[in-house]
């Protein structure tokens, strides 16, 4: 993670069901992480795709966090995920497929079910300040302090 020094140890897993073509559940998992090596484990009946990794698994999604503009909406669930030191997220497998992000329960609201996100982190809080920063008029805190810009009033910015 650029200028931080927040460490974190991620697992991503989706289940594999048997009517699935695993390729189209690969994109949907490397479409949210950037990243294409994977494991395979099987659980009784059940199969998943696995990976693990750093904070470098999670800068993916960290832009299209940014680039959905849903900052706000992921911190809240982000947030409402943590439990000790680990944040815990779902992710809807086939809105992940086509390239975009949509936060789901556990069960029900993915059919398939969901792209889950665990990440152990010493901060979780400061993880999330990295991953779904605050907004201030729907900017990225940390875009506003990069440019140097203070925080104007709504009248005076730009509309988008």
């Amino acid at each position: 993670m650029r200028g931080r020094s927040v460490e974190a140890k991620v697992l991503v897993q989706v289940e594999l069901h048997p009517t699935e073509d695993e390729s189209k559940v690969l994109k949907a998992l490397s479409n949210m992480t950037g990243v294409e090596s994977f494991t395979k484990h099987v659980q009784g009946d059940r199969a998943y795709i696995v990976q693990e990794g750093d904070a470098s698994l999670l800068s993916k999604l960290r832009a299209l966090l940014r680039r959905e503009r849903i900052l706000d909406a992921a911190r809240k669930v982000m947030l409402a995920g943590v439990e000790g030191s680990t944040i815990t997220f779902h992710l809807n497998k086939q809105v992940a497929y086509a390239g975009h992000v949509s936060f789901c329960m556990p069960e029900g609201e993915s059919p398939l079910g969901p792209i889950t996100f665990h990440i152990k982190a010493e901060d979780p809080k400061a993880l999330i300040d990295w991953l779904a920063t605050k907004t201030i008029d729907g900017v990225p805190v940390d875009e506003l302090w990069k440019s140097g810009s203070q925080h104007s009033a709504p009248s005076e910015r730009r509309s988008r």
